[in-house]
């Protein structure tokens, strides 16, 4: 029988070319073995990045909710107050006779509450008075008035709307008219 090439009789020991599939069948098994648990690492990361998912999902949802709640919560104190303007405005709409003196006394009073309701919600009123200087920060021009009297001029005369303030920031500037000065003497003077 001839000589099998893979195998020496003499020494005991395999051929060059056995030794090579050997190793190859070893470092195959080798890589398979890392490619499993390279998988099973991945499905574990995998599940993970689910579950953060989910825990993501829940917190904003909670959020939401709590947000939801607090602003609810910051309305109540308006929702009071317009209620109570409701019930003013709807008394007084239901009177068998109306007396026209009442009636500016009325809408003054409108307008405290409503003045009140802005409040409640972090803005006041902002002071301006007859006779301020001119601020184009504070207040909005909506015309001039002429005077004689130059220590008048650029003063406020009238105020038409009132001005809102939110801490030291103008939410709406008053709409004023201004006094300017002029040569000539005007009526009334």
């Amino acid at each position: 029988m001839p000589d099998d090439p893979s195998s020496s009789p003499k020494d005991g020991t395999q051929s060059p070319s056995a030794d090579a599939d050997g190793a190859i069948a070893a470092s195959l098994e080798e890589i398979r073995a890392l490619l499993a648990d390279l998988t099973k690492t991945a499905g574990r990361e995998h599940d993970r990045a689910a579950h953060r998912e989910k825990i993501i999902d829940r917190l904003h949802e909670d959020n939401q909710r709590l947000r939801h709640s607090e602003l609810q919560a910051a309305f109540e104190p308006v929702r009071t107050a317009l209620y109570r303007l409701y019930d003013l405005v709807r008394r007084e709409s239901e009177r068998e006779t109306a007396d026209p003196a009442h009636v500016p006394k009325l809408l003054a009073a409108i307008a405290d509450e409503l003045a009140e309701i802005i409040a409640r919600t972090g803005v006041e009123r902002m002071p301006v008075e007859e006779g301020d200087p001119f601020d184009p920060a504070r207040h909005r021009p909506a015309g001039t008035r002429a005077t004689g009297d130059a220590e008048l001029d650029s003063t406020i005369v009238t105020v038409q709307r009132a001005g809102f303030i939110r801490g030291d920031k103008v939410v709406r500037r008053a709409e004023v008219i201004i006094a300017r000065a002029t040569a000539e003497p005007v009526e009334g003077d």
